[in-house]
């Protein structure tokens, strides 16, 4: 056992008033603060945001303000850990809801962050990266990557809500986080390359790989993943149903710091996975259940938004078959070499 370190408490005043004028400050009062034994302790406390609480704040809000005045009319999903306002869902991951009304259009910009929007309600909206226009459909997945410039609009007839899923509270903290706005794009006349080039699993286009573009593939429909994360559950040895979306030239997540992944639970089936060192937000595309994470218990239902923290204890039973996307920062930690999962 390691001895108890000193406090500043103990330190003479006059010592502890040179050193702030000096602008240093001892380390080993608060070593433990930054480097506990064992594990972590997170900041993050499990959150759960109820789609049906959301949606009337959301709408109220289309009323409110125009898009002229809001650019992206957001909701922002705070941390209970950190307070409301909080531009952090997890430590590392930001999540929002957004609307887009009939006729309206969201500026084109392009911004440090990456982000991936989870389509939760309506029809007729698209988005807009790097000319290639994105239909977006319930349970749909968008990806607008940074350094890529997006816009959004809405041909439909009714409101359109998405969860904004972003690595924005990383590029705060390295003072990395900035946009620039311009034009709307010129759309390309022809499908998104999830409809052409990246139909079927295991085909790429027949070429020379050098010239595959960073992000060949920015839509990933909900309908194959369904089909998918069925015909695994059909054949599967009884544990729930999990697919990774990728990249389909390298197989590697879709986004550098933010990984996503697509679950299938049965009706009365539960999972207990091991824990891990990444912070976790799931959203339920569809379904019902419930979780219990670190001891708190989230009843979830339909487009319902829950998080959990680095090494959280999380169990899920769900009453009716149910699909959940689960985003999480493992890519990060397995670039910083220090990803890890515990059993129970």
């Amino acid at each position: 056992m390691s001895p108890q370190l000193g406090t500043l408490e103990e330190l003479p005043q006059d010592y502890r008033d040179a050193m702030t004028a000096a602008g240093v400050a001892p380390l080993w009062p608060m070593m433990r603060n930054v480097l506990p034994h064992g594990r972590p302790q997170p900041q993050t406390k499990p959150g759960h945001w109820s789609f049906d609480a959301l949606r009337p704040l959301l709408l109220r809000a289309g009323d409110l303000t125009p898009v002229e005045k809001a650019e992206r009319r957001v909701l922002v999903l705070s941390d209970p850990g950190r307070g409301n306002g909080a531009l952090q869902a997890t430590s590392s991951i930001y999540l929002g809801m957004q609307l887009l009304l009939p006729g309206e259009t969201a500026p084109a910009h392009v911004h440090t962050p990456s982000a991936v929007r989870v389509m939760v309600e309506g029809a007729g909206a698209y988005t807009v990266v790097d000319g290639e226009k994105l239909p977006m459909q319930p349970g749909d997945l968008v990806l607008t990557p940074g350094g890529e410039w997006h816009d959004h609009g809405h041909d439909g007839s009714e409101p359109v809500i998405w969860l904004d899923a972003l690595d924005l509270p990383l590029y705060v903290y390295l003072e990395g986080s900035y946009a620039n706005e311009g034009p709307l794009q010129a759309q390309r006349n022809r499908p998104d390359a999830a409809q052409v080039e990246y139909r079927a699993a295991g085909l790429v286009p027949s070429r020379a790989r050098s010239r595959a573009r960073r992000y060949p593939m920015m839509r990933y429909p909900w309908a194959h993943t369904e089909a998918a994360l069925r015909e695994m559950a059909r054949f599967g040895d009884h544990t729930v149903a999990e697919m990774d979306y990728i990249n389909p030239e390298t197989g590697e997540d879709i986004l550098p710091a933010l990984g996503f992944t697509a679950m299938m639970l049965q009706a009365g089936q539960d999972d207990s996975p091991p824990l891990r060192s990444c912070s976790q937000a799931f959203h339920v595309v569809s379904g019902r259940g419930h979780s219990v994470i670190d001891g708190k218990r989230v009843d979830w239902g339909p487009k319902d938004t829950f998080t959990a923290p680095v090494f959280a204890e999380i169990d899920h039973k769900a009453d009716e078959e149910s699909f959940l996307i689960r985003v999480h920062d493992r890519p990060l930690q397995e670039k910083l070499a220090y990803y890890e999962e515990r059993a129970r």
